[in-house]
């Protein structure tokens, strides 16, 4: 299996991560954002949206990387079958796509993505917003985390969905710190072989 990646993402880190987690080999080709390497007559004929990741199995090419995560663990404890702890991953990851990953990427695109790009100046007034959405959500996920390891209880694929949204945080300027089960709850996450080598593929990438 090959994934197109660009590891810096919090989507492609979280792919990463569980293919870690699991044991799964995976083939790696570099999708350079920066430069446009997404939007590559090739590249579109495999994403049409292009974006990253897409993984490759055989004649198979899938790409969104919720739909990744869920294949790649399809079988294992990170995908339960029970249908009320199913639901429960469901609805983080759900959570994690709807809203969380809106609000951080308002933030990250002013303090990240206009640096490496060269963009402009960051626009305070989006920073404010997606801050106070960023907090706002993260007081959720602190209540959730009451009395659990993880998010859904057990390790799932809702906390490397989540994990990888939070691992950017400190680099886009996002304080975590006012959240006591949430820094917790990422510490463990992070403390993870998967989690670290997802992380440390990140920092290379740039």
């Amino acid at each position: 299996m090959k994934l197109y990646d660009f590891p810096f993402s919090p989507n492609c880190r979280k792919v990463r991560a569980v293919a870690y987690e699991l044991g799964i080999a995976l083939e790696y080709e570099h999708v350079d954002l920066l430069n446009g390497g997404s939007r590559t007559p090739a590249y579109l004929a495999r994403n049409p949206n292009g974006r990253v990741p897409v993984l490759e199995d055989g004649d198979l090419i899938l790409w969104e990387s919720t739909a990744i995560i869920r294949y790649l663990a399809a079988g294992s404890a990170l995908a339960p079958t029970a249908p009320r702890l199913a639901a429960e991953v469901d609805r983080w990851i759900s959570w994690q796509l709807a809203h969380l990953g809106p609000a951080m990427s308002k933030v990250a695109f002013e303090n990240i993505v206009k640096r490496l790009t060269r963009r402009g100046e960051p626009d305070a007034a989006r920073i404010a917003e997606g801050t106070a959405e960023f907090e706002q959500l993260t007081a959720i996920l602190d209540a959730a985390l009451a009395g659990r390891e993880f998010v859904a209880g057990p390790l799932t694929l809702a906390d490397f969905a989540l994990g990888a949204h939070y691992s950017i945080a400190a680099a886009a300027g996002l304080d975590i710190s006012r959240h006591h089960r949430v820094e917790s709850w990422l510490a463990r996450i992070s403390a993870r072989d998967s989690m670290k080598r997802a992380l440390a593929d990140a920092q290379g990438s740039l």
